[in-house]
């Protein structure tokens, strides 16, 4: 009942238009399956290396840097509205053609070209959360899109690995009819309100408007040294899309319609949890202290698979790592939207944006290369040391960016 009541009082004030953006959201992760099984894709199915498959992910992760800088700089540019529809609609076609060319060459430039597009749909979509979200809320209205996020993610990957069983193809199909539809449902309920927001703006007088881009992020050296360690921590924490499904598979042996429930499993706890989660962390706590407790937790939950690979310790795991996610990402977005000012919170989410990308480049590489020199062991002992050096840091630095928070 205390669970349910927190839930309700969490909920209160968010506006009709955040509701509606974690519904997109949901529908378009909930169709978000390719990613979770893409590296087991690339080695089981086209049979690639290990070190291929690295590379090939890697790619995706170019994209995804791509994608979060030009994401935001189109917002500010055109706005957050038109960003998101060309991203949704543009990305659905190109997972249907992605397993008709299954060379490496083409696999790399076909996941470059998706994950750029995909990726523009981030920095606008968290622009929109920041426009129609009231400042008391924020850090509420981040945390519906990521439930809504992590709710899809618990269908996607579920639903994946009954799909790939059957046939991987069947994943790609999956997600261009998510992304299709959640371009239908974004345009239906937005287009409207879009227009009305264009007109008072235009109507601005002149001086509310001649400031407006007040500074760059990327000349913003406290928030490019908040970033480097975002992007840091991403690394490690990205894990969950790369090596761990590997992890699975190659020592735990689980089937893949196992792995895809434990990944789903992961999601579900972020839906139950997040809301109840972040409210008592707000009323409790500042932004630094739950940074650095999430980012901890995050190292503890790779070092428990030290201890063995049964059904158990994994679930264990993933419900550590997933509170952790709780503590972290969502703050980390309240960090950037405090950081930015009117007119260029593109630009911020976009390299906030770009720093959890470069995960995307580094993960496969860095996680593969060192299983495969030194085992899965060193790669979480490994993590647990980069996790907790990077709490430290990050607590130092958003401490000093938001004193009073």
């Amino acid at each position: 009942m205390k669970l349910f009541n927190s839930y309700i009082k969490t909920f209160k004030g968010l506006s009709r238009e955040a509701w509606m953006l974690s519904i997109v959201m949901l529908i378009n992760r909930s169709g978000s399956m390719v990613l979770p099984f893409l590296g087991v894709y690339i080695t089981d199915h086209l049979k690639f290396s290990l070190e291929n498959a690295g590379i090939v992910l890697s790619f995706y992760g170019i994209g995804s840097v791509l994608g979060s800088y030009l994401g935001g700089l189109l917002t500010d540019r055109f706005g957050e509205y038109y960003v998101q529809c060309w991203s949704l609609f543009l990305s659905a076609p190109i997972f249907l053609i992605i397993p008709f060319f299954p060379s490496i060459e083409m696999m790399a430039f076909l996941i470059f070209l998706q994950s750029t597009i995909s990726d523009m749909f981030r920095p606008a979509n968290s622009v929109a959360i920041t426009k129609y979200a009231r400042p008391e809320n924020l850090t509420k209205a981040f945390s519906l899109n990521r439930m809504a996020i992590n709710l899809g993610f618990s269908i996607g990957p579920a639903l994946g690995g009954i799909l790939s069983g059957i046939s991987y193809n069947f994943l790609f199909v999956v997600n261009a009819i998510g992304a299709f539809v959640a371009g239908i449902i974004y345009v239906v309920f937005f287009r409207k309100r879009n227009q009305i927001f264009r007109e008072k703006k235009r109507l601005e007088p002149e001086k509310k408007v001649e400031n407006v881009f007040k500074k760059s992020p990327y000349k913003d050296f406290p928030f490019l040294i908040y970033s480097i360690l975002c992007a840091v921590f991403a690394v490690c924490f990205f894990q969950f899309f790369n090596t761990i499904p590997l992890f699975y598979k190659d020592v735990a042996k689980l089937s893949q319609s196992t792995i895809g429930f434990v990944l789903g499993y992961s999601g579900f706890i972020i839906v139950l949890l997040e809301m109840p989660l972040v409210s008592i962390a707000e009323r409790t706590l500042k932004i630094p202290q739950i940074l650095f407790i999430g980012i901890v937790m995050a190292g503890l939950s790779y070092l428990i698979l030290l201890l063995g690979s049964n059904v158990a310790l994994l679930l264990l795991s993933m419900t550590i790592l997933s509170v952790a996610e709780i503590w972290v990402l969502p703050f980390m977005s309240t960090v950037t939207a405090l950081r930015a000012e009117r007119g260029n919170k593109g630009a911020y989410m976009g390299l906030n944006g770009i720093a959890f990308s470069f995960s995307f480049i580094f993960t496969p590489f860095l996680g593969t290369y060192v299983v495969s020199q030194f085992g899965f062991d060193s790669l979480w002992i490994g993590s647990f040391g980069v996790l907790a050096l990077s709490a430290v840091l990050i607590y130092i630095v958003v401490k000093k960016m938001i004193p009073t928070r």
